[in-house]
């Protein structure tokens, strides 16, 4: 997270080959390119790279025209740069100078097949630790477990699970000690793990719990070394969570002859989670366990000390922010981070009256995981 003119996130995206994850790119993207989308919401998002913009565009056209699903490993270790404009609501005027006007997203893709077969010689080694090492500055990594291959092995779900949260926590491994300067813990290192069910759409009947407890049956073992694999890695290595949070993802709804895009789960929680998600879970680490105040620091990138106070100062406590906004402007991100739940309606329509893009979109944000949550599409950890 870096906090600035612009509230930037970045996700990182770990799937093997054949997962979904250029399909579930390009069906972010190109539903937000929609005109029923631009009209219904008071933000557009635009690819920084225009170029790339318009391959993923191109991709979800031809799957929503022409049924052709994008082949494989169509990207292999890129990044994708998103800039989300957001309008403000009428009446409202813009955001003084110095407080965060909008949110930036890095979508990091890390190719699959890296998962699945040993580095062929020292330069694809290189390839893969700089591609790693390019998204350290995620605050979120999924987990793509792959419905089909769910399907493949029904019965013996065990077979697939085990091995595929063997092959990440191998992987890693494998660039452990490149990553780790002198053996030192990082400070700077993706905290939530989210484990994600892709294509969802073909186990129509499994909701978000039924994921989890097959997932937690048949390779909890393996998610535990992989947990202690990435805490092995890490500064204040209790505020790391995986195998805590899950969630449905389809990016369509594919049937012979036909893919509905309109039909999509737990895509359009992408940016709510990429945004918000984080300063939940940091407020309330730095309520529950002593993390030293410059590993917090670093967990808010550029949100600078007086964030960071307000966040070991007063997390759980949904205590007003004005005072950081005297300092760096960020009042309303500190604020999102610790607003309950029962007062997060009443906080969106004075951020709407306000005129405040910021806080309307946050808050609002923070409303679908919560509705996402009584839907049974994603579980979001209490520890």
């Amino acid at each position: 997270m870096k906090i600035g003119k612009n509230l930037q996130q970045q996700i990182a995206v770990f799937g093997e080959s054949g997962s979904g994850k250029t399909v579930l790119l390009s069906s972010f993207y190109g539903a937000m390119q929609e005109p029923n989308f631009i009209e219904e919401n008071h933000y557009t998002v635009v690819a920084d790279d225009q170029g790339k913009g318009q391959t993923l565009h191109r991709l979800y056209l031809a799957m929503r025209d022409s049924t052709k699903v994008p082949s494989l490993n169509r990207f292999k270790g890129d990044s994708h740069e998103f800039s989300i404009h957001l309008r403000t609501p009428a009446g409202g005027k813009k955001d003084k100078a110095g407080k965060v006007e909008g949110l930036h997203l890095v979508w990091h893709d890390y190719p699959g097949e890296w998962f699945e077969s040993s580095p062929y010689g020292a330069e694809e080694q290189h390839r893969r630790l700089e591609m790693f090492r390019s998204l350290l500055g995620s605050d979120v990594a999924l987990l793509l477990v792959d419905a089909q291959r769910l399907i493949d092995n029904e019965g013996e779900e065990e077979r697939y699970l085990k091995l595929l949260f063997t092959n990440f926590k191998n992987s890693i491994l494998g660039l452990k000690s490149g990553l780790l300067r002198d053996g030192k813990p990082l400070k700077e290192f993706p905290r939530i793990w989210i484990i994600a069910l892709t294509k969802a759409d073909l186990l129509p009947d499994t909701d978000v719990y039924r994921f989890r407890d097959l997932v937690i049956e048949k390779a909890g073992g393996e998610i535990g070394q992989l947990r202690d694999q990435l805490r092995s890695m890490v500064v204040a290595d209790e505020a790391l969570d995986i195998g805590q949070d899950f969630l449905l993802l389809s990016s369509a709804k594919f049937e012979p002859g036909k893919i509905v895009m309109t039909q999509r789960k737990g895509v359009d929680l992408i940016l709510p989670i990429a945004s918000v998600l984080p300063l939940e879970r940091y407020a309330r680490w730095a309520n529950n366990f002593k993390i030293p105040g410059r590993v917090l620091e670093v967990m808010l990138r550029g949100a600078g000390p007086v964030l960071t106070g307000f966040l070991l100062r007063s997390s759980g406590r949904n205590k007003p922010a004005k005072f950081v906004a005297k300092f760096v402007g960020t009042e309303v991100v500190a604020e999102i981070a610790v607003v309950a739940a029962d007062k997060l309606k009443e906080f969106n329509e004075r951020s709407r009256a306000k005129g405040d893009a910021v806080g309307m979109t946050l808050s609002q944000f923070k409303m679908d995981l919560d509705a996402a949550e009584k839907a049974r599409v994603l579980i979001r950890s209490k520890a």
